[in-house]
């Protein structure tokens, strides 16, 4: 990571920080001690030093999330702080996959209701012109990161069953070996927290293939298909209820 970007940003945020102690005794330095925070983030004084320095570049997703609430992080800080280890990368991402034009045949004929293609991992990689009336995902790509941003519960009247589903979803792609769904599990242990790690890590079934959803005023009920080929994509289709 250029510069320990990392490091520098936990150290500004713990120097930041207002200690419990703060009126009973006088501080040469500001902030939150090593030790305060590293007794609040459950990890060694050792490791947030090295976290700090620079020497490890590498932590977990359990430990940036653990760091982030003890240092209350908002959700743009949360989302900055994954910024800065996926900065660290420097492998391109992937293009977008290339869709059969039998599968997108398919998406064309479902028209008008809502229906889109994912990958493994929740990204949309091709809807109907009604899914993207009603879905609330706007310039979001990816069903699951939606499903845990700020505005779902406000588009999810049941947001518990939505959230619960998407996160066993992606629970069993990680488990099958999707690099992309594991990534995007990182990446919400970190800016969503607990509200995401707590399904994640309980998520004992499949989600379910057929069903209903809420999304604002729409009652749906959809289907799931799997569509043949390695890439493990699925079609889903939405239809309303009246």
């Amino acid at each position: 990571m250029a510069d320990n970007a990392l490091g520098r940003f936990v150290r500004a945020r713990r120097e930041a920080t207002t200690p419990p102690d703060t009126a009973a005794q006088r501080r040469r330095t500001p902030g939150l001690r090593r030790g305060e925070l590293a007794d609040r983030a459950g990890i060694s004084v050792e490791y947030l030093t090295r976290l700090e320095r620079g020497t490890d570049r590498s932590p977990s997703g359990q430990v940036l999330a653990s760091l982030a609430d003890a240092l209350a992080l908002t959700t743009h800080e949360r989302v900055h702080l994954y910024r800065l280890i996926k900065a660290d990368s420097t492998c391109a991402p992937p293009g977008p996959p290339q869709l059969r034009p039998t599968v997108l045949m398919t998406l064309e004929a479902l028209e008008p209701n809502a229906a889109c293609v994912l990958s493994p991992a929740g990204d949309v990689l091709a809807c109907t012109e009604r899914f993207r009336e009603i879905s609330g995902l706007d310039d979001e790509p990816n069903l699951v990161r939606f499903a845990f941003s700020q505005d779902a519960k406000a588009h999810y009247p049941d947001w518990d069953q939505i959230a619960n589903d998407r996160a066993a979803a992606l629970r069993a792609a990680a488990d099958l070996g999707d690099h992309a769904a594991a990534a995007l599990a990182f990446e919400l242990s970190i800016t969503a927290g607990t509200a995401f790690t707590d399904r994640y890590n309980s998520a004992a079934s499949l989600p379910p293939t057929t069903g209903t959803e809420r999304w604002g005023p729409h009652l749906l009920v959809f289907e799931t298909l799997h569509l043949a080929g390695e890439a493990e994509h699925r079609l889903m289709a939405y239809f309303s209820q009246h």
